[in-house]
Order: structure tokens, then sequence, then C-alpha cells
């Protein structure tokens, strides 16, 4: 595949949206569209140059690191193929699980008719310390897979035939009247769910569905740096589509748990400290929370009510970085100084002695 620049491909610039991706990869993928293109061998090609290009721009988390590390990232290594592309784009034009050009497009045979199960979608809760450290999880979900005792046929017997509504081709098609001319949409069977095939004697485990709810225990590994609002995803790990399709994806949502003393603040975080009037005076040893534990800190005398002290290297690490990285953002401690709101006598006898002392007085 072309190591050329996705954002020239597609012929947008790098500030666009993603409804601007979305149009353009629309009126490229029409345009190259191999069933649109019989006589031109080049068409695929350039179709499937578009379609990855799109696959990664309209991806946050890709066009981050596409925009970062280029091609460079080995993600981006290209090779997707027709299956890749119709799975994976199956709701770019509002279809219904098989090809995205159905409803342009007369099909590409079985190749347009693949069938995808619906994804899940999880939230995961974590707590500062698995945040900065990263983590492993299980987490229990119930989906759809195949049936065991018909092996996702749906048919106890064995006994399956074509579809007598679509005669086995999966799919209802009708001509329409389209700005581009005459076309033919197509969508899937709903008599069949685009599978092609009926059967006669249903399985009673699935009762004919071809699939059944099941249990499982989902091992995660989370990377350090997440993201609340963040969006994991986990190929093939939602369920099933009938008659043995592909299986949709887990996407796993994160969720930050908020932390009692320390705020997050991108990489950075944040934590305010209360210090009496003479530590800031005279210096003190203080204790403060840090990720996963405490740390002494120095406080110099004469310090002032708003200073910062700098903890390096003691924040988040970037989601994005490399995994060998050490580098993390830095824990910022806003100081400060308490002023007591009520005093003994002895107390007051002894301030109002220094109270007019030019030490005391705010300098201009």
């Amino acid at each position: 595949m072309s190591k050329k620049d996705y954002y020239e491909i597609l012929g947008v610039s790098r500030s666009a949206s993603e409804s601007d991706v979305k149009k353009a990869y629309r009126a490229l993928a029409i345009k190259y569209h191999p069933d649109k293109n019989p006589d031109d061998p080049n068409a695929e090609e350039k179709f499937k140059e578009v379609s990855e290009a799109y696959s990664v721009l309209s991806t946050p988390e890709k066009k981050q690191r596409y925009d970062q590390f280029g091609h460079n990232d080995n993600n981006f290594s290209g090779g997707m193929n027709m299956d890749d592309i119709f799975s994976q784009f199956g709701d770019i034009f509002g279809g219904g699980g098989g090809s995205p050009f159905d409803s342009f497009f007369g099909g590409g045979g079985n190749r347009g008719r693949v069938n995808r199960g619906s994804n899940l979608r999880v939230n995961l809760k974590l707590n500062l310390v698995e945040i900065a450290n990263g983590c492993d999880k299980k987490i229990k979900i119930k989906r759809h897979v195949s049936c065991s005792d018909c092996k996702g046929t749906g048919s106890s017997d064995g006994q399956i035939h074509n579809c007598s509504h679509c005669n086995g081709s999966g799919q209802l098609k009708r001509v329409v009247n389209t700005m581009m001319g005459q076309m033919v949409s197509s969508t899937p069977c709903n008599h069949c769910s685009g599978s092609g095939s009926a059967i006669t004697n249903k399985c009673p485990k699935c009762n004919g569905s071809s699939t059944v709810e099941k249990e499982e225990i989902i091992d995660l590994n989370i990377p350090a740096g997440v993201l609340s609002g963040m969006q994991l995803s986990m190929g093939g790990k939602g369920n099933m589509a009938p008659r043995n399709g592909i299986s949709g994806d887990l996407l796993i949502v994160i969720e930050e748990i908020e932390d009692e003393f320390l705020k997050r603040d991108g990489l950075n975080i944040n934590y305010d400290l209360k210090i009496s009037f003479l530590d800031a005076v005279f210096g003190a040893d203080v204790e403060v929370p840090v990720i996963g534990g405490k740390t002494n800190i120095k406080i110099k005398n004469g310090i002032q009510s708003g200073e910062i002290i700098y903890l390096k290297n003691k924040g988040l690490k970037d989601v994005n970085s490399h995994p060998s990285s050490t580098q993390r953002g830095d824990q910022l401690i806003h100081v400060n100084v308490f002023t007591p709101q009520s005093l003994t006598n002895d107390e007051k006898d002894i301030l109002l002695k220094i109270k007019n002392s030019e030490n005391f007085k705010p300098k201009k």
C-alpha cells in the first residue's frame, strides 16, 4: 500500500472535521468501487487506499497516533483486504450489515454480504493508580456465540436450503433513481437476515437463531495514561452474527474514579497543600500524597501563598507514548497559607507585639 499522506489521499486538510472526512471518503469510495469500475484494474487498489486512509482518520486514537508518528507507526502498515473494508465500514452509508455500497451497487457476490454481529459496550472504572501504571483487569460479559449443538447453522438436522424470498442471494434488490442515474438498491433480506439460507427443522437449543448467549470472563490489559471517556476496542469479542458470521467488537469505555486529594490535569497532577503561618515563616518538612503513596517535601522559609512546588516526573504517562518511555507529567503542589480565624488572648498578645514590625509588612 502506498505511503502517500492519508489527508492527501482523501483530499482533506489536517483540520478537517469528522463529517468532512466521512463525506470525502463516501465520494471517493463510490468513484473507485470495483463494481462500478469492472474494466479498471487500478480501481480496486485506489478503493483500498482511500478505505485505509479513512480507517485511520475516522478513528480518534488512530488519527492522533498518525498525526504524531505518521507512517512510522507500525499500526499503519497497510494491507487492508476487501473483506476488511466491507465488514469494518458497514454503516458508512447507513447500511444494515452488508457491504457499505449495497445501496448504490448490486453488491459484489458473497464479498458484499458479510454479516457482522453487534458491538458490546462496557464501562470500566479505574482509580488514579491503575491509570498511572496501567493494569490487568478481568470483566464478565454476556455475548452471543455460535450454537455448539447445530454448529452455528440453526438447523437440528443440518438441512439448509436457499431462502425462497431472495433465491439464496441474501439481498432484496430494486432499481432506484438517483442524481447519478439509475442504480440498483440492495438491502439484506429480512426473511433470512442476509444469510441467503433457510432451515426446515430448527435447532431446539438456539430455536433456529444459530447463536446462544454465553457468559465469558475477558482479560483486559489497560495501558498507562488512559483518559476518562476513552474507548478501547477488542476485535471479535462482541456478539456473533447469525449463521457463523463475523463477531462484533467489545468496546471498553474508561471511567476515571476521582481521587480524594489528587486532581488530574492532562498528564500533570494537582494537589492543594495548606500550611500554617509559622511553617510559611520558618519553613518545614511536610508529607504530601503522590500517586500510589506519600512523600516528604521541604517547605522553604518565607514561602508565599500561591507558590507552586514541582515534583518532576510524578504525574501520568502519555497513553500514546512508546511502552518503554519513562517520561511522565509532573505533580504540582499549590501552597496555601492557612490563616487562623480564632485566637486565644495569649496568642493575640504575641502577634500584636510583632504586628508593626517592619519584617511583617508587605514589601512594595
